[in-house]
């Protein structure tokens, strides 16, 4: 029997039922009408609020890795609860979400842990939804079974976030993978700020600079709870040739509730190489 990580949010932040959750990512990605990616898909940038809110925004990211088959899925995001580790992984040997399980890559994850110098903690039943939330999407939109590798990011160092991206890269290089960064951007902002706010942070990510998007939270020009998450992914990236980030849509939570006195921010962008 695999040891699997119970889903602490089915239920809540999505739909604990297998068939409406399908239904109701199928009507998300429907919504969208894909654009031409610029270049081979190998990553995207995504939002990781409760569907309801964050859904329709990642569903523009999510709906262009419609027939790819990548093995591995690297899903990188922050880690929002009380730890001292900088970087932390799930202890079990799958995660569960309504719709099955994914199992992880031990192996992909024990060669980073050996390249890496920074520990990598293991916690036993996690409660972090900001991992948990990409996966019903990647389930519905991979053809083929694949594997994750799931790292949680606490440290919001540059030096941290850029070893951790160099060396995924070289534990990526040649094989089959895909780079998912979870993250929302403002939080709590009226919707004028927040649209100030956010598009300042989505141009960092255009910029393909890392370490401009560090600069951004260190300036107060811009802001991100999974920035580290997101330039650790973009440094990976970048070692394995990725020339362009593009912004595919943006929206705020005050867009589903129509309270505009504050919100929360969410972008959606796919990174690519030349093909």
């Amino acid at each position: 029997m695999m040891d699997v990580r119970p889903s602490p949010i089915a239920g809540t932040w999505y739909s604990g039922n297998p068939a409406a959750l399908t239904r109701e990512i199928e009507a998300y990605l429907a919504a969208v009408r894909p654009v031409e990616p610029p270049g081979k898909v190998i990553g995207i940038i995504v939002p990781h609020a409760g569907h309801r809110y964050s859904g329709p925004v990642a569903a523009h990211a999510f709906v262009l890795l419609r027939g790819l088959t990548p093995d591995l899925v690297v899903v990188v995001s922050p880690y929002h609860q009380m730890a001292f580790d900088p970087l932390i992984t799930t202890a079990h040997e799958a995660y569960s979400t309504p719709l099955g399980t994914i199992e992880v890559d031990r192996e992909a994850l024990s060669q980073l842990a050996k390249v890496l110098d920074i520990p990598i903690s293991p916690l036993q039943r996690d409660k972090e939804h900001s991992l948990e939330i990409e996966l019903p999407f990647l389930q519905c939109v991979l053809g083929g079974s694949f594997k994750i590798l799931p790292i949680m990011v606490r440290a919001q160092e540059s030096e941290i976030s850029k070893r951790l991206g160099q060396t995924l890269a070289v534990t990526l290089r040649g094989m089959n993978f895909l780079l998912v960064a979870s993250t929302d951007l403002s939080h709590f902002y009226d919707q004028a700020t927040a649209s100030i706010l956010d598009r300042e942070m989505l141009s960092r990510f255009e910029s393909l600079d890392p370490q401009s998007i560090f600069d951004a939270e260190r300036q107060g020009k811009g802001y991100a709870c999974g920035h580290a998450a997101v330039a650790a992914v973009l440094w990976a990236g970048i070692e394995l040739g990725a020339d362009k980030v593009s912004v595919l849509d943006y929206a705020t939570s005050g867009d589903v509730t129509g309270d505009h006195s504050s919100v929360v921010g969410y972008g959606a962008a796919v990174i690519t190489k030349p093909v």
